[in-house]
């Protein structure tokens, strides 16, 4: 297949030809994963990983595809091997050949990008990819195999392949830093994208230059920031950890209760700032708490485990549990907003080691 072109002018941006992005919950042609091979992601812990890869596949392959990254043939055949024993539909699996860094595909990803409306030659539901190049949250030195992910994905699938930039330079995101309810509204917070020491990804970069470049690329007309989230996030504030949209107008956003816990002051900043948000049509987002787990600590470090981690397929929302009493009422909130497929738990502990849980592995592409 011929590789796809990278529009990178200024007039041909997503926004400006009728791209936006989809909310999660809507339908998928496929999950993207990216199978686990680096140790120092999980220590001690890949090869149960791997079990847990099984489960996520075995849940999300009966509504769609899984299109699976691997590193070479030697590791399909182990990939299929777990899948197979996992009890998983090893059929409704596409392996893709593609050298990683590491497994974390929402960051690394194709980040997909839908037209609305047809015109031209152009028509409605035609999908494309947004480059986003990541750098592996401006912290780590190796993430050049990943940055290519969306342009091998382009060249797969024979997508046009938008290339995200601000004054020519790289524009950088990981799509762990956004949220959208399909509507028009994005989701991010300023401890990710507005720090001026810390993880900068776009260096000289505020708040006014942020939310036009995301309006450009991602076709949302309306930003909004929250504040920080929890102790121990690698990524240093990614929304999937604290706030996500469960519908258009609701969203779910986490709440410790416990005032000596060192969460406590920046979650509560975050209920402050929503009660200002408004969505894209000028109404009140409702607002709906998740729990959070207590602290969980490895090798004195804390983790940054969080229900709000949830990834919405076709099949099934699933969530990740930690051994504590609040899976059960993560689950039945999630449950309650979530009435057209089942809300199900996946045991996270291991998993949450690699500082992410369930939606920081898969990134989804609108059918």
């Amino acid at each position: 297949m011929p590789k796809q072109p990278i529009a990178s002018d200024a007039t041909a941006t997503p926004a400006a030809l009728g791209f936006s992005m989809p909310a999660e919950w809507e339908p998928h042609e496929a999950t993207w994963l990216g199978w686990p091979h680096n140790p120092t992601d999980w220590p001690d812990k890949l090869d149960t990983i791997r079990w847990v890869y099984g489960e996520i596949v075995r849940r999300v392959s009966p509504g769609e595809i899984v299109r699976i990254l691997v590193n070479n043939k030697t590791e399909e055949k182990l990939a299929r091997r777990y899948l197979t024993r996992a009890g998983a539909d090893i059929h409704r699996v596409q392996f893709i050949m593609h050298p990683t860094n590491r497994g974390w595909t929402r960051d690394s990803g194709p980040i997909f990008v839908k037209r609305q409306k047809a015109e031209g030659r152009m028509k409605k539901g035609e999908t494309a990819i947004v480059h986003f190049h990541f750098n592996a949250w401006a912290k780590y030195d190796d993430w050049q195999k990943d940055r290519r992910v969306p342009e091998t994905a382009a060249k797969v699938l024979g997508k046009r392949l938008f290339n995200a930039e601000f004054a020519g330079k790289d524009f950088v995101i990981e799509g762990g830093g956004i949220d959208v309810n399909g509507r028009g509204t994005l989701l991010t917070t300023e401890e990710c994208y507005l720090d001026p020491k810390v993880q900068v990804r776009n260096p000289g970069l505020g708040r006014k230059e942020m939310d036009e470049t995301l309006k450009k690329y991602l076709g949302v007309r309306n930003v909004l920031w929250l504040v920080a989230g929890p102790v121990g996030d690698d990524t240093h504030g990614h929304i999937d950890d604290i706030c996500r949209f469960v519908n258009p107008k609701t969203l779910v956003l986490i709440k410790e209760t416990n005032r000596k816990d060192r969460n406590y002051h920046p979650l509560a900043e975050n209920w402050e700032r929503i009660q200002d948000l408004r969505l894209e049509d000028g109404s009140r987002p409702e607002v709906v708490p998740l729990p959070m787990p207590a602290p969980l600590h490895f090798d004195g470090y804390r983790l940054p485990a969080s229900y709000a981690n949830f990834y919405i397929s076709n099949a099934a929302v699933i969530v990740p549990t930690f051994n504590d009493p609040n899976d059960r009422i993560a689950l039945g909130v999630l449950g309650e907003l979530f009435k057209d497929r089942p809300v199900i738990g996946i045991h996270a502990v291991d998993l949450v080691l690699g500082f992410g849980t369930l939606h920081c592995l898969t990134q989804q592409q609108p059918a």
